[in-house]
Protein backbone atom coordinates (compact mmCIF):
# COMPACT_ATOMS: atom_id res chain seq x y z
CA UNK A 1 0.00 0.00 0.00
CA UNK A 2 0.80 3.49 -1.30
CA UNK A 3 -0.32 6.51 1.56
CA UNK A 4 -0.14 9.98 0.03
CA UNK A 5 -0.32 12.65 3.36
CA UNK A 6 -0.67 16.63 2.97
CA UNK A 7 1.20 16.36 0.18
CA UNK A 8 2.00 19.88 -1.50
CA UNK A 9 4.58 21.03 -4.72
CA UNK A 10 5.48 24.05 -5.66
CA UNK A 11 7.69 25.65 -8.12
CA UNK A 12 8.40 28.53 -7.74
CA UNK A 13 5.67 30.57 -7.40
CA UNK A 14 3.63 27.68 -9.20
CA UNK A 15 1.58 25.65 -6.99
CA UNK A 16 1.11 22.26 -8.65
CA UNK A 17 -0.93 20.56 -5.54
CA UNK A 18 -1.38 21.31 -2.15
CA UNK A 19 -2.65 19.26 0.83
CA UNK A 20 -3.06 16.53 -1.10
CA UNK A 21 -4.35 12.76 0.87
CA UNK A 22 -4.78 9.80 -0.97
CA UNK A 23 -4.32 5.68 -0.21
CA UNK A 24 -3.51 3.52 -2.91
CA UNK A 25 -4.62 -0.08 -1.96
CA UNK A 26 -3.83 -3.75 -3.36
CA UNK A 27 -6.16 -5.22 -5.74
CA UNK A 28 -6.71 -1.45 -7.58
CA UNK A 29 -5.60 -0.24 -11.12
CA UNK A 30 -5.76 3.74 -10.81
CA UNK A 31 -5.26 5.77 -13.59
CA UNK A 32 -4.28 9.55 -13.27
CA UNK A 33 -6.00 11.61 -15.54
CA UNK A 34 -5.46 16.00 -16.13
CA UNK A 35 -4.72 18.34 -18.82
CA UNK A 36 -1.73 18.66 -19.79
CA UNK A 37 1.28 20.56 -17.59
CA UNK A 38 -1.07 19.46 -15.09
CA UNK A 39 1.64 17.37 -13.13
CA UNK A 40 0.71 13.93 -14.23
CA UNK A 41 4.05 12.59 -14.58
CA UNK A 42 5.25 14.50 -11.52
CA UNK A 43 2.94 13.04 -9.44
CA UNK A 44 4.56 9.58 -10.36
CA UNK A 45 7.95 10.60 -9.60
CA UNK A 46 6.82 11.97 -6.18
CA UNK A 47 5.40 8.82 -5.64
CA UNK A 48 8.58 6.83 -6.59
CA UNK A 49 11.09 9.05 -4.91
CA UNK A 50 12.36 10.27 -7.85
CA UNK A 51 11.34 13.76 -6.71
CA UNK A 52 10.71 15.42 -3.27
CA UNK A 53 7.75 17.06 -2.15
CA UNK A 54 7.47 21.08 -1.08
CA UNK A 55 5.61 19.16 1.70
CA UNK A 56 3.81 16.05 3.17
CA UNK A 57 4.92 12.59 2.83
CA UNK A 58 4.74 9.74 0.69
CA UNK A 59 4.86 6.70 2.70
CA UNK A 60 5.11 3.07 1.54
CA UNK A 61 4.48 -0.05 3.78
CA UNK A 62 7.69 -1.60 4.67
CA UNK A 63 9.06 -4.47 3.01
CA UNK A 64 7.06 -3.92 -0.18
CA UNK A 65 8.70 -3.63 -3.58
CA UNK A 66 8.36 -0.87 -6.09
CA UNK A 67 8.44 -0.77 -9.43
CA UNK A 68 9.07 1.87 -12.14
CA UNK A 69 8.74 2.12 -16.04
CA UNK A 70 12.01 3.28 -16.76
CA UNK A 71 11.88 6.34 -19.51
CA UNK A 72 15.82 6.32 -20.39
CA UNK A 73 15.67 4.25 -23.20
CA UNK A 74 19.41 4.41 -23.01
CA UNK A 75 20.24 3.07 -19.84
CA UNK A 76 20.24 -0.67 -20.36
CA UNK A 77 22.42 -1.10 -23.39
CA UNK A 78 25.15 -2.61 -22.19
CA UNK A 79 22.96 -5.44 -20.95
CA UNK A 80 21.29 -8.38 -22.59
CA UNK A 81 17.13 -8.18 -23.31
CA UNK A 82 16.58 -11.02 -20.27
CA UNK A 83 18.96 -9.29 -17.71
CA UNK A 84 17.27 -5.87 -18.52
CA UNK A 85 14.07 -7.48 -17.85
CA UNK A 86 15.51 -9.14 -14.41
CA UNK A 87 17.27 -5.97 -13.09
CA UNK A 88 13.45 -5.16 -12.87
CA UNK A 89 14.10 -6.79 -9.42
CA UNK A 90 17.45 -5.18 -8.16
CA UNK A 91 17.83 -7.76 -5.23
CA UNK A 92 17.36 -10.87 -6.95
CA UNK A 93 20.26 -9.76 -10.19
CA UNK A 94 22.23 -8.69 -7.08
CA UNK A 95 21.87 -12.51 -5.84
CA UNK A 96 22.33 -13.96 -8.90
CA UNK A 97 25.81 -11.99 -9.28
CA UNK A 98 27.23 -12.69 -5.89
CA UNK A 99 26.23 -15.99 -5.87
CA UNK A 100 27.78 -16.45 -9.48
CA UNK A 101 31.05 -14.71 -8.20
CA UNK A 102 31.25 -17.06 -5.14
CA UNK A 103 30.87 -20.43 -6.97
CA UNK A 104 33.79 -19.10 -9.41
CA UNK A 105 36.46 -18.64 -6.57
CA UNK A 106 39.25 -20.89 -7.15
CA UNK A 107 39.52 -21.39 -2.84
CA UNK A 108 35.91 -21.72 -2.30
CA UNK A 109 35.70 -21.22 1.86
CA UNK A 110 33.60 -22.89 4.34
CA UNK A 111 32.88 -19.13 5.08
CA UNK A 112 31.76 -18.88 1.64
CA UNK A 113 30.01 -21.77 1.62
CA UNK A 114 27.70 -20.60 4.66
CA UNK A 115 27.26 -17.06 2.33
CA UNK A 116 26.23 -19.14 -0.38
CA UNK A 117 23.94 -21.48 1.27
CA UNK A 118 22.00 -17.63 2.93
CA UNK A 119 22.09 -16.85 -0.57
CA UNK A 120 20.47 -19.81 -2.04
CA UNK A 121 17.82 -19.82 0.55
CA UNK A 122 16.68 -16.28 0.06
CA UNK A 123 16.70 -16.63 -3.85
CA UNK A 124 14.47 -19.60 -3.64
CA UNK A 125 12.33 -17.74 -1.18
CA UNK A 126 12.17 -14.94 -4.05
CA UNK A 127 10.86 -17.58 -6.59
CA UNK A 128 14.39 -17.31 -8.31
CA UNK A 129 14.64 -20.55 -10.05
CA UNK A 130 11.37 -19.76 -12.14
CA UNK A 131 12.77 -16.32 -12.60
CA UNK A 132 14.26 -16.35 -16.22
CA UNK A 133 11.04 -18.36 -17.15
CA UNK A 134 9.08 -15.52 -15.87
CA UNK A 135 11.00 -12.57 -17.94
CA UNK A 136 10.67 -14.71 -21.44
CA UNK A 137 7.40 -15.02 -20.55
CA UNK A 138 6.60 -11.32 -20.46
CA UNK A 139 9.08 -10.83 -23.53
CA UNK A 140 6.84 -13.07 -25.57
CA UNK A 141 3.44 -11.31 -24.44
CA UNK A 142 4.90 -7.94 -25.40
CA UNK A 143 6.16 -9.16 -28.78
CA UNK A 144 9.56 -9.52 -27.93
CA UNK A 145 10.44 -13.21 -29.56
CA UNK A 146 12.96 -16.02 -28.51
CA UNK A 147 15.87 -15.05 -30.60
CA UNK A 148 15.95 -11.39 -29.08
CA UNK A 149 16.40 -12.44 -25.77
CA UNK A 150 19.88 -12.66 -25.74
CA UNK A 151 20.79 -9.31 -27.60
CA UNK A 152 22.01 -6.34 -26.36
CA UNK A 153 20.08 -3.58 -25.67
CA UNK A 154 22.10 -1.18 -27.89
CA UNK A 155 21.06 -3.19 -31.01
CA UNK A 156 17.07 -2.76 -29.95
CA UNK A 157 14.85 -0.14 -31.88
CA UNK A 158 13.63 2.34 -29.92
CA UNK A 159 10.30 0.92 -30.07
CA UNK A 160 11.55 -2.71 -28.84
CA UNK A 161 13.21 -1.17 -26.21
CA UNK A 162 10.28 0.38 -24.44
CA UNK A 163 8.71 -2.96 -24.46
CA UNK A 164 11.55 -4.84 -22.41
CA UNK A 165 11.45 -1.75 -20.23
CA UNK A 166 7.54 -2.61 -19.64
CA UNK A 167 8.52 -6.25 -19.15
CA UNK A 168 11.28 -4.81 -16.56
CA UNK A 169 8.52 -3.19 -14.81
CA UNK A 170 6.31 -5.59 -14.52
CA UNK A 171 8.93 -8.61 -13.69
CA UNK A 172 8.87 -10.36 -10.42
CA UNK A 173 5.33 -9.07 -8.98
CA UNK A 174 6.07 -5.66 -7.96
CA UNK A 175 3.68 -4.69 -4.78
CA UNK A 176 3.67 -1.47 -6.06
CA UNK A 177 3.65 -0.99 -10.75
CA UNK A 178 3.72 2.62 -11.13
CA UNK A 179 3.71 3.06 -14.94
CA UNK A 180 3.74 5.99 -17.19
CA UNK A 181 1.90 6.29 -21.19
CA UNK A 182 2.66 1.86 -20.90
CA UNK A 183 0.80 1.82 -24.30
CA UNK A 184 2.98 3.98 -26.43
CA UNK A 185 4.38 2.29 -29.25
CA UNK A 186 2.53 -1.08 -28.51
CA UNK A 187 0.55 -2.79 -31.30
CA UNK A 188 -3.09 -3.97 -30.67
CA UNK A 189 -1.93 -7.46 -29.03
CA UNK A 190 0.49 -6.27 -27.01
CA UNK A 191 -2.09 -3.99 -25.78
CA UNK A 192 -4.72 -6.81 -25.22
CA UNK A 193 -2.05 -8.42 -23.44
CA UNK A 194 -0.94 -5.61 -21.09
CA UNK A 195 -5.13 -5.04 -20.40
CA UNK A 196 -5.18 -8.73 -19.14
CA UNK A 197 -2.37 -9.04 -17.13
CA UNK A 198 -3.17 -6.15 -15.18
CA UNK A 199 -6.63 -6.70 -15.02
CA UNK A 200 -5.80 -10.21 -12.90
CA UNK A 201 -2.54 -8.43 -11.06
CA UNK A 202 -3.36 -8.47 -7.70
CA UNK A 203 -1.24 -5.84 -6.35
CA UNK A 204 -1.01 -2.08 -6.45
CA UNK A 205 -1.45 -0.16 -9.93
CA UNK A 206 -0.95 3.17 -10.57
CA UNK A 207 -0.92 4.48 -14.02
CA UNK A 208 -0.78 7.58 -16.26
CA UNK A 209 -2.05 7.16 -20.33
CA UNK A 210 -4.26 8.94 -22.60
CA UNK A 211 -5.56 5.60 -24.05
CA UNK A 212 -9.23 5.82 -23.30
CA UNK A 213 -10.17 2.43 -23.90
CA UNK A 214 -7.15 1.03 -21.78
CA UNK A 215 -8.24 3.02 -18.81
CA UNK A 216 -11.75 1.95 -19.05
CA UNK A 217 -10.02 -2.11 -19.25
CA UNK A 218 -8.06 -1.82 -16.44
CA UNK A 219 -8.85 1.42 -14.02
CA UNK A 220 -10.96 0.78 -11.01
CA UNK A 221 -10.34 4.67 -9.73
CA UNK A 222 -9.80 7.30 -11.58
CA UNK A 223 -7.42 10.35 -9.88
CA UNK A 224 -8.19 13.88 -11.07
CA UNK A 225 -5.26 15.82 -11.14
CA UNK A 226 -7.14 19.54 -11.58
CA UNK A 227 -8.19 22.44 -8.85
CA UNK A 228 -4.63 22.17 -7.85
CA UNK A 229 -5.24 19.20 -6.03
CA UNK A 230 -5.92 15.48 -7.01
CA UNK A 231 -9.16 14.37 -5.89
CA UNK A 232 -9.95 10.36 -6.41
CA UNK A 233 -13.16 8.63 -7.99
CA UNK A 234 -14.28 5.11 -8.41
CA UNK A 235 -15.40 3.68 -11.96
CA UNK A 236 -13.13 3.87 -14.62
CA UNK A 237 -12.54 6.88 -17.19
CA UNK A 238 -15.56 7.01 -19.31
CA UNK A 239 -17.69 7.04 -15.48
CA UNK A 240 -15.36 10.25 -14.58
CA UNK A 241 -16.24 11.92 -17.92
CA UNK A 242 -19.61 11.42 -18.16
CA UNK A 243 -19.91 12.39 -14.29
CA UNK A 244 -17.78 15.79 -14.91
CA UNK A 245 -19.99 17.05 -17.90
CA UNK A 246 -23.26 16.35 -15.77
CA UNK A 247 -21.99 18.20 -13.09
CA UNK A 248 -20.62 20.97 -16.01
CA UNK A 249 -24.54 20.55 -17.21
CA UNK A 250 -25.84 21.66 -13.32
CA UNK A 251 -23.41 24.02 -13.24
CA UNK A 252 -24.91 25.68 -16.29
CA UNK A 253 -28.17 25.11 -15.50
CA UNK A 254 -29.08 26.02 -11.88
CA UNK A 255 -32.89 26.27 -12.93
CA UNK A 256 -33.06 22.20 -13.12
CA UNK A 257 -34.58 20.68 -9.92
CA UNK A 258 -31.88 19.01 -8.04
CA UNK A 259 -34.19 15.53 -7.64
CA UNK A 260 -34.35 15.39 -12.07
CA UNK A 261 -30.37 15.68 -11.48
CA UNK A 262 -30.33 13.05 -8.74
CA UNK A 263 -32.42 10.76 -10.47
CA UNK A 264 -30.14 10.90 -13.76
CA UNK A 265 -27.29 10.29 -11.59
CA UNK A 266 -28.97 6.98 -10.50
CA UNK A 267 -29.19 5.84 -13.41
CA UNK A 268 -25.99 6.66 -14.71
CA UNK A 269 -24.54 4.96 -11.85
CA UNK A 270 -26.35 2.07 -12.07
CA UNK A 271 -25.51 1.75 -16.08
CA UNK A 272 -21.44 1.82 -14.96
CA UNK A 273 -21.30 0.02 -12.13
CA UNK A 274 -21.96 -3.18 -13.72
CA UNK A 275 -19.10 -2.27 -16.42
CA UNK A 276 -15.98 -3.57 -13.83
CA UNK A 277 -13.19 -3.77 -15.17
CA UNK A 278 -12.35 -6.63 -12.62
CA UNK A 279 -15.15 -8.51 -12.04
CA UNK A 280 -14.10 -9.18 -8.41
CA UNK A 281 -14.17 -5.82 -8.05
CA UNK A 282 -17.51 -5.42 -9.02
CA UNK A 283 -19.65 -5.37 -5.57
CA UNK A 284 -17.20 -3.15 -3.51
CA UNK A 285 -17.43 -0.38 -6.76
CA UNK A 286 -21.35 -0.72 -6.78
CA UNK A 287 -21.06 0.09 -3.05
CA UNK A 288 -19.09 2.85 -3.51
CA UNK A 289 -21.11 4.28 -6.40
CA UNK A 290 -24.45 4.12 -4.52
CA UNK A 291 -22.86 6.54 -2.00
CA UNK A 292 -22.25 9.25 -4.58
CA UNK A 293 -23.96 12.74 -4.71
CA UNK A 294 -24.16 15.61 -6.56
CA UNK A 295 -21.67 17.04 -4.74
CA UNK A 296 -19.12 14.64 -4.96
CA UNK A 297 -19.18 15.73 -8.42
CA UNK A 298 -16.85 18.31 -9.32
CA UNK A 299 -17.25 20.18 -12.74
CA UNK A 300 -13.27 20.07 -14.60
CA UNK A 301 -11.56 23.04 -15.29
CA UNK A 302 -9.79 21.62 -18.30
CA UNK A 303 -11.27 23.15 -21.64
CA UNK A 304 -12.30 21.37 -24.43
CA UNK A 305 -11.60 22.75 -28.31
CA UNK A 306 -14.35 23.23 -30.36
CA UNK A 307 -13.58 20.68 -33.23
CA UNK A 308 -16.55 20.10 -36.22
CA UNK A 309 -15.96 19.49 -39.74
CA UNK A 310 -18.26 21.02 -42.20
CA UNK A 311 -18.20 20.28 -45.51
CA UNK A 312 -18.73 22.95 -48.59
CA UNK A 313 -21.08 20.54 -50.46
CA UNK A 314 -21.81 17.26 -50.49
CA UNK A 315 -19.94 14.22 -52.11
CA UNK A 316 -21.79 11.85 -55.38
CA UNK A 317 -21.47 8.62 -54.55
CA UNK A 318 -18.54 7.01 -56.13
CA UNK A 319 -15.48 8.86 -54.32
CA UNK A 320 -12.25 6.87 -54.90
CA UNK A 321 -11.30 3.85 -57.08
CA UNK A 322 -7.97 2.48 -56.02
CA UNK A 323 -6.68 -0.51 -57.93
CA UNK A 324 -3.12 -2.72 -57.65
CA UNK A 325 -1.01 0.14 -55.73
CA UNK A 326 2.44 -1.32 -54.55
CA UNK A 327 4.84 0.95 -53.68
CA UNK A 328 8.64 -0.29 -51.97
CA UNK A 329 10.98 2.30 -49.45
CA UNK A 330 14.54 1.35 -49.58
CA UNK A 331 13.90 -1.98 -51.24
CA UNK A 332 11.23 -2.94 -48.76
CA UNK A 333 7.91 -3.54 -49.93
CA UNK A 334 5.52 -1.22 -47.62
CA UNK A 335 2.14 -2.32 -50.08
CA UNK A 336 1.41 -4.78 -51.89
CA UNK A 337 -1.66 -5.15 -54.43
CA UNK A 338 -3.95 -2.04 -52.78
CA UNK A 339 -7.49 -2.38 -53.96
CA UNK A 340 -10.56 -0.93 -52.69
CA UNK A 341 -13.61 1.29 -53.66
CA UNK A 342 -14.56 4.07 -51.37
CA UNK A 343 -18.39 5.37 -51.03
CA UNK A 344 -20.16 8.05 -49.75
CA UNK A 345 -20.47 8.19 -45.71
CA UNK A 346 -17.23 5.30 -45.23
CA UNK A 347 -15.37 6.34 -42.63
CA UNK A 348 -12.93 3.81 -43.10
CA UNK A 349 -10.21 2.65 -40.16
CA UNK A 350 -6.49 1.27 -41.82
CA UNK A 351 -5.12 -0.77 -39.38
CA UNK A 352 -2.00 -2.80 -39.77
CA UNK A 353 1.18 -3.73 -37.66
CA UNK A 354 4.04 -1.35 -39.76
CA UNK A 355 2.92 2.47 -39.54
CA UNK A 356 5.16 2.81 -43.02
CA UNK A 357 2.60 1.16 -45.40
CA UNK A 358 -0.41 3.34 -44.23
CA UNK A 359 1.26 6.41 -44.50
CA UNK A 360 2.73 5.98 -47.85
CA UNK A 361 -0.76 5.38 -48.77
CA UNK A 362 -2.20 8.31 -47.76
CA UNK A 363 1.01 10.32 -49.39
CA UNK A 364 0.15 8.72 -52.47
CA UNK A 365 -3.70 9.46 -52.26
CA UNK A 366 -2.65 13.23 -51.75
CA UNK A 367 -0.20 12.92 -54.49
CA UNK A 368 2.98 13.78 -52.51
CA UNK A 369 4.45 10.31 -54.02
CA UNK A 370 3.99 8.21 -56.43
CA UNK A 371 3.28 4.31 -56.29
CA UNK A 372 5.46 1.78 -57.92
CA UNK A 373 2.59 0.02 -59.40
CA UNK A 374 -1.54 0.82 -59.50
CA UNK A 375 -3.17 3.76 -60.29
CA UNK A 376 -5.84 5.76 -57.82
CA UNK A 377 -8.91 7.81 -58.77
CA UNK A 378 -10.67 10.53 -56.81
CA UNK A 379 -14.36 11.23 -58.25
CA UNK A 380 -14.70 14.75 -58.95
CA UNK A 381 -17.23 15.98 -56.65
CA UNK A 382 -15.00 15.45 -53.94
CA UNK A 383 -12.36 17.37 -52.17
CA UNK A 384 -9.71 16.47 -49.59
CA UNK A 385 -7.89 18.02 -47.11
CA UNK A 386 -5.21 16.29 -45.27
CA UNK A 387 -3.87 15.42 -41.62
CA UNK A 388 0.30 13.68 -41.74
CA UNK A 389 1.87 11.80 -39.30
CA UNK A 390 5.12 14.41 -39.49
CA UNK A 391 3.98 18.24 -39.88
CA UNK A 392 6.90 19.94 -39.62
CA UNK A 393 6.95 20.42 -42.98
CA UNK A 394 4.04 23.72 -41.94
CA UNK A 395 6.00 24.84 -38.91
CA UNK A 396 9.28 24.18 -38.65
CA UNK A 397 10.89 27.15 -40.75
CA UNK A 398 7.52 29.08 -40.60
CA UNK A 399 8.33 32.60 -39.02
CA UNK A 400 4.61 33.52 -39.03
CA UNK A 401 2.43 34.16 -35.93
CA UNK A 402 -0.57 31.94 -35.55
CA UNK A 403 -3.27 34.14 -36.91
CA UNK A 404 -1.10 34.75 -40.06
CA UNK A 405 -0.20 31.39 -40.17
CA UNK A 406 -3.76 30.41 -40.12
CA UNK A 407 -4.85 33.34 -42.82
CA UNK A 408 -3.18 31.60 -45.34
CA UNK A 409 -5.47 29.11 -45.55
CA UNK A 410 -8.82 31.14 -44.43
CA UNK A 411 -11.52 31.98 -47.05
CA UNK A 412 -11.93 35.15 -44.66
CA UNK A 413 -8.80 37.02 -44.26
CA UNK A 414 -10.62 39.10 -41.70
CA UNK A 415 -8.11 38.60 -38.34
CA UNK A 416 -11.61 38.67 -36.41
CA UNK A 417 -12.81 36.05 -38.23
CA UNK A 418 -9.23 34.08 -37.50
CA UNK A 419 -8.74 34.97 -34.38
CA UNK A 420 -12.31 34.00 -33.22
CA UNK A 421 -11.41 30.38 -35.29
CA UNK A 422 -8.73 30.14 -32.77
CA UNK A 423 -10.19 30.65 -29.55
CA UNK A 424 -12.08 27.62 -29.91
CA UNK A 425 -8.71 25.88 -30.73
CA UNK A 426 -7.96 26.97 -27.35
CA UNK A 427 -5.07 29.85 -28.61
CA UNK A 428 -6.65 33.20 -27.38
CA UNK A 429 -5.26 36.31 -26.17
CA UNK A 430 -1.17 36.64 -26.54
CA UNK A 431 -1.29 32.90 -27.37
CA UNK A 432 -2.63 33.64 -30.91
CA UNK A 433 0.87 35.70 -31.34
CA UNK A 434 3.02 32.63 -31.02
CA UNK A 435 5.17 32.10 -33.61
CA UNK A 436 4.40 29.01 -35.69
CA UNK A 437 7.53 27.52 -35.27
CA UNK A 438 7.99 27.30 -31.32
CA UNK A 439 4.50 25.53 -31.23
CA UNK A 440 4.34 22.46 -28.88
CA UNK A 441 3.40 18.86 -30.57
CA UNK A 442 0.21 18.93 -29.56
CA UNK A 443 -0.58 23.05 -30.53
CA UNK A 444 0.54 21.88 -34.04
CA UNK A 445 -2.01 19.48 -34.42
CA UNK A 446 -4.62 21.92 -33.74
CA UNK A 447 -3.13 24.46 -35.79
CA UNK A 448 -3.44 21.71 -38.24
CA UNK A 449 -7.22 20.46 -37.56
CA UNK A 450 -8.18 24.40 -37.83
CA UNK A 451 -6.98 23.94 -41.43
CA UNK A 452 -8.72 21.06 -42.44
CA UNK A 453 -11.73 22.47 -40.86
CA UNK A 454 -11.57 25.66 -42.58
CA UNK A 455 -11.34 23.50 -45.92
CA UNK A 456 -14.36 22.77 -46.18
CA UNK A 457 -13.66 19.79 -47.56
CA UNK A 458 -15.76 16.76 -48.21
CA UNK A 459 -13.13 13.53 -47.47
CA UNK A 460 -10.60 13.91 -44.93
CA UNK A 461 -7.18 11.87 -44.66
CA UNK A 462 -5.92 11.87 -40.97
CA UNK A 463 -2.71 9.68 -39.88
CA UNK A 464 -2.60 9.06 -36.39
CA UNK A 465 -4.38 12.37 -35.49
CA UNK A 466 -4.35 11.66 -31.79
CA UNK A 467 -0.58 12.03 -31.27
CA UNK A 468 0.53 14.47 -29.37
CA UNK A 469 -3.03 15.46 -27.94
CA UNK A 470 -4.10 15.46 -24.36
CA UNK A 471 -7.03 13.87 -23.57
CA UNK A 472 -9.72 16.88 -23.69
CA UNK A 473 -8.43 17.50 -27.41
CA UNK A 474 -8.88 13.57 -27.95
CA UNK A 475 -12.22 13.49 -26.83
CA UNK A 476 -13.06 16.90 -28.85
CA UNK A 477 -11.46 14.99 -32.13
CA UNK A 478 -13.48 12.03 -31.65
CA UNK A 479 -16.88 13.70 -31.32
CA UNK A 480 -16.32 16.34 -34.19
CA UNK A 481 -15.39 12.65 -36.30
CA UNK A 482 -18.73 11.34 -35.40
CA UNK A 483 -20.65 14.19 -36.29
CA UNK A 484 -18.74 14.97 -39.16
CA UNK A 485 -20.99 13.84 -42.29
CA UNK A 486 -18.68 13.33 -45.39
CA UNK A 487 -16.51 10.61 -45.49
CA UNK A 488 -13.47 9.24 -43.63
CA UNK A 489 -10.15 7.77 -43.82
CA UNK A 490 -7.64 7.60 -41.13
CA UNK A 491 -5.22 5.62 -38.56
CA UNK A 492 -5.03 5.14 -35.39
CA UNK A 493 -3.55 3.36 -32.30
CA UNK A 494 -6.09 4.24 -30.42
CA UNK A 495 -8.70 2.12 -29.90
CA UNK A 496 -11.45 3.63 -28.31
CA UNK A 497 -11.21 6.34 -31.32
CA UNK A 498 -11.47 3.90 -33.92
CA UNK A 499 -14.11 2.03 -32.55
CA UNK A 500 -16.69 5.08 -31.95
CA UNK A 501 -15.90 6.17 -35.11
CA UNK A 502 -15.39 3.51 -37.91
CA UNK A 503 -17.83 1.61 -40.11
CA UNK A 504 -15.35 0.22 -42.03
CA UNK A 505 -11.92 -1.99 -41.44
CA UNK A 506 -9.35 -2.19 -43.62
CA UNK A 507 -6.03 -4.30 -42.74
CA UNK A 508 -3.08 -3.57 -44.72
CA UNK A 509 -0.93 -6.46 -45.06
CA UNK A 510 2.17 -7.89 -47.03
CA UNK A 511 -0.18 -9.58 -49.39
CA UNK A 512 -2.68 -6.42 -50.12
CA UNK A 513 -5.84 -5.93 -47.98
CA UNK A 514 -8.29 -7.43 -45.42
CA UNK A 515 -11.56 -5.01 -46.37
CA UNK A 516 -14.40 -5.47 -43.75
CA UNK A 517 -17.77 -3.61 -42.79
CA UNK A 518 -17.54 -3.87 -38.97
CA UNK A 519 -16.59 -1.86 -35.94
CA UNK A 520 -13.04 -2.18 -34.65
CA UNK A 521 -14.02 -4.86 -32.04
CA UNK A 522 -16.20 -6.85 -34.15
CA UNK A 523 -13.10 -6.91 -36.91
CA UNK A 524 -10.72 -8.11 -34.00
CA UNK A 525 -13.01 -10.75 -32.51
CA UNK A 526 -14.19 -12.10 -36.05
CA UNK A 527 -12.33 -15.37 -36.56
CA UNK A 528 -12.00 -15.57 -39.85
CA UNK A 529 -10.52 -12.51 -39.73
CA UNK A 530 -7.79 -13.24 -37.03
CA UNK A 531 -6.59 -16.21 -39.73
CA UNK A 532 -6.53 -14.39 -42.68
CA UNK A 533 -4.62 -12.04 -40.77
CA UNK A 534 -2.74 -14.79 -39.24
CA UNK A 535 -1.70 -16.12 -42.73
CA UNK A 536 -0.96 -12.91 -44.33
CA UNK A 537 1.51 -11.24 -41.54
CA UNK A 538 3.00 -15.49 -41.41
CA UNK A 539 2.49 -15.50 -37.52
CA UNK A 540 -0.26 -17.03 -35.18
CA UNK A 541 -2.77 -14.78 -33.73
Amino acid sequence: MITVNNLSLQFGKRVLYKDVNLKFTPGNCYGIIGANGAGKSTFLKLLSGELEPTGGVVEVTPGERLSVLQQDHYAFDEYTVLRTVMMGNRRLVDIMDEKDALYAKPDFSEEDGNRAAELEAEFAEMNGWDAETEAEKLLNGLGITDDQHQQMMADLTPKEKVRVLLAQALFGNPDILLLDEPTNHLDVESINWLEDFLANFENTVIVVSHDRHFLNQVCTYICDVDFGGIKLYAGNYDFWYQSSQLALQMARDQNKKKEEKIKELQTFIARFAANAAKSKQATARKKMLDKITLDDIQPSSRRYPYIAFTPDREAGDQLLLVEGISKSVDGVEVLHNVSFTLKRGDKVAFVGPESLGKTMLFKILMGEEQPDAGTFKWGVTTTQAYLPSDNSAYFDDCELNLVDWLRQYSKDPDETFVRGFLGRMLFSGEESQKQAKVLSGGERVRCMLSRMMLSGANVLLLDEPTNHLDLESITALNNGLIAYPGTLLFTSHDHEFVQTIANRIIAITPDGVVDRLSTYDDFLANDTVRQQLAQKYGKQK
